[in-house]
């Protein structure tokens, strides 16, 4: 269990995150390419994991590994409602509430059945723009999810946004 200061600390983290890995430019050929990177990653790591990017309204990449279940994709989908609410990272909205002893329903009257505040969903930010979509992960711890699209990001950007090699 993390105490109050490492709480305090990972979301400060989470915000240098969110601020950092700020896309030049976004489309379907991207998300597709970026989809197909995390899914390698997690191959390389033997994750079995259901990963989604939504952006412009519509669902770009989806794909369940072997070894997930219809469960993972609700999860997915809670988790990308609260993200798309809240144009934070879902692990950002979960230590928040934690740190202050709440949750959704009673902060903003917002139904587990649709609202997961549980890490594994990242907002797609465009520098100058803002949120347009997200990226998903589901099917593993929450910190272990989020850190998936964080490292995957991290590897994008190094190679001046374009797609990593990835080796199986």
């Amino acid at each position: 269990m993390m105490n109050l200061m490492e709480i305090n600390e990972a979301i400060a983290e989470l915000r240098r995150q969110e601020d950092a890995l700020q896309w030049p430019a976004f489309n379907e050929s991207i998300a597709w390419d970026l989809g197909c990177s995390l899914q390698q990653a997690a191959a390389l790591s033997s994750c079995s994991v259901h990963i989604e990017i939504e952006a412009f309204g519509r669902t770009l990449f989806l794909c369940a590994m072997p070894g997930t279940a219809p469960s993972n994709a609700d999860w997915a989908r809670r988790k990308r409602n609260v993200t798309q609410l809240l144009h934070r990272s879902s692990l950002a909205i979960s230590l928040g509430l934690r740190r202050d002893e709440t949750d959704l329903q009673k902060k903003m009257g917002l139904p587990d059945s649709d609202y997961a505040a549980a890490g594994g969903c990242f907002p797609i930010r465009i520098v100058g723009c803002g949120v347009i979509g997200t990226i998903t992960v589901s099917g593993m711890p929450e910190f272990d999810d989020h850190e998936l699209i964080i490292e995957v990001l991290k590897s994008w950007q190094e190679n001046g946004w374009a797609q990593p090699s990835f080796e199986l």
